[in-house]
């Protein structure tokens, strides 16, 4: 459990230590990186909960949500990201993470998680977002940390439900 702990909060340290840095040129992010590298999922249909994390290396990653970015940036352990930026909730446009307002959990469902991790630009619209859904406001460090302990259990239902899916792809129609 101890040595659990320890390796978090490396990743943490790791990860979140990048500091704050200029937004990226990424208008055209979605084109550049449609799909989620991860899960396969479109990024334009989920562009309310996408990131786009640049490395100091000069590549960069498109992905569905804060959950897929969780991934990559654990096995990217050795880069430096330069610029995460995430979906505004409401606006569906790119913004620097680190200065998001984020609320975490609520009555609706995350993307590739239980419990809800979104970002938005205003600090009005997250409390509007609280005050009709619940949730409570955060800042990055929190959000990520909550990604990175649901991965578990996220991850599990992802399979169950991918597993579910397959099945349902292999009956016959009726």
């Amino acid at each position: 459990m101890r040595k659990s702990r320890i390796i978090l909060g490396f990743l943490l340290v790791t990860v979140l230590g990048f500091g704050t840095v200029a937004p990226a040129q990424s208008a055209d992010d979605i084109a550049k990186h449609p799909s989620c590298k991860y899960c396969g999922m479109d990024r334009n249909q989920f562009a309310h909960s996408r990131m786009l994390i640049e490395y100091d290396d000069g590549t960069s990653v498109g992905l569905c949500s804060i959950h897929c970015a969780a991934v990559d940036l654990s096995l990217n352990i050795d880069k430096t990201p330069q610029s995460i930026q995430v979906g505004d909730y409401k606006t569906k446009k790119l913004i620097e993470a680190e200065a998001a307002t984020w609320v975490l959990g609520g009555n609706k469902p995350g993307v590739m998680s239980k419990r809800a991790k979104w970002a938005f630009e205003g600090k009005e619209d997250a409390q509007g977002y609280v005050k009709e859904n619940g949730g409570e406001l955060v800042v990055l460090d929190d959000a990520m940390k909550a990604s990175y302990e649901d991965m578990y259990s996220d991850t599990k239902m992802i399979r169950e439900k991918r597993k579910m899916m397959k099945s349902k792809q292999g009956e016959p129609k009726k």
